[in-house]
């Protein structure tokens, strides 16, 4: 099935990235949120990051003008009716998204594609509450969404070939790279990327490096583009605390133990630079 309509679960951080990725491609876009509130949040940064691509020379007007127009803001789920896909992008909580799926599926049409980008949660223990568990599947992007190129496609053992290779169509089509994993807590990325992000705010709680020199030896050591560090401020130390917490009940294994230091900074509403304060400082 060709997809031509999705329907977008959220405008967060997430959602709105996704629904400007999708609406740059071409893709009619309809995204709901709880409160309108949110809605006009989201939809106010898609254009503000459009018009900033525009003055510097990067969209013409008359491009980001089709952008705006091609998305649709909601706050009922009843507008999903006719969607090709439902990609889902809320709060990283199983309930809310139980919830969610088990209303939709009663209300989109037959052929309709879940989609959900949770980065902890299993695609199985969503897809469940639907009577739709071959048309689930994992489809879990990276910020920021219209520049990160990956996306992580998660099979179950129920997701048909069909919906596979729809959603595979939908994530060229967004000009993504996909790279295909089995459901399983932490998919390909989180599940390498948590004990290294872990052990360095265990280095820097010894004692062993300054924070600065940690990240910088990580750069330009390993050349990755942003230190450990400063890669957490800009994820949520709270993210990183919950996911972190979701693999080691999942695993048992130790490097997947959240540091005191990271579950102190938390209760201290240190989280990040969406905070303000992090490791570092975004004041």
């Amino acid at each position: 099935m060709e997809i031509k309509k999705v329907g977008v679960l959220g405008c967060g951080l997430m959602g709105s990235g996704i629904v400007q990725t999708l609406a740059m491609s071409g893709v009619e876009v309809v995204v709901r949120e709880a409160a309108e509130q949110y809605l006009d949040k989201g939809l106010g940064k898609i254009g503000k990051q459009l018009a900033r691509a525009v003055a510097k020379g990067k969209m013409s007007q008359e491009k980001a003008d089709a952008v705006m127009a091609g998305i649709t803001g909601t706050l009922d789920l009843d507008d999903f009716a006719d969607c090709d896909a439902v990609i889902e992008a809320v709060t990283e909580n199983l309930e809310l998204k139980q919830e969610l799926w088990a209303a939709l599926d009663k209300i989109c049409k037959p052929e309709t594609i879940f989609a959900s980008n949770t980065s902890s949660i299993l695609i199985s223990k969503q897809a469940v509450v639907t009577e739709r568990k071959d048309q689930f599947i994992g489809m879990h992007f990276f910020n920021p969404v219209p520049v990160m190129k990956l996306v992580e496609l998660i099979r179950t053992d129920e997701t048909s070939d069909a919906t596979y290779e729809s959603i595979l169509a939908l994530s060229a089509t967004m000009g993504k790279k996909p790279v295909t994993c089995r459901d399983t807590y932490g998919f390909i990325v989180n599940r390498l990327l948590v004990p290294y992000l872990l052990d360095a705010i265990r280095a820097l709680e010894a004692g062993i490096a300054s924070r600065e020199d940690i990240d910088m030896g990580m750069k330009l050591g390993c050349g990755h583009p942003m230190g450990p560090l400063t890669l957490l401020d800009f994820v949520g130390l709270d993210t990183a605390l919950y996911i972190a917490g979701i693999m080691h009940d999942a695993f048992k294994l130790e490097h997947y133990k959240a540091p005191q230091l990271l579950q102190t900074m938390v209760a201290d509403g240190k989280l990040g630079a969406k905070s303000g304060q992090g490791f570092y400082s975004y004041r």
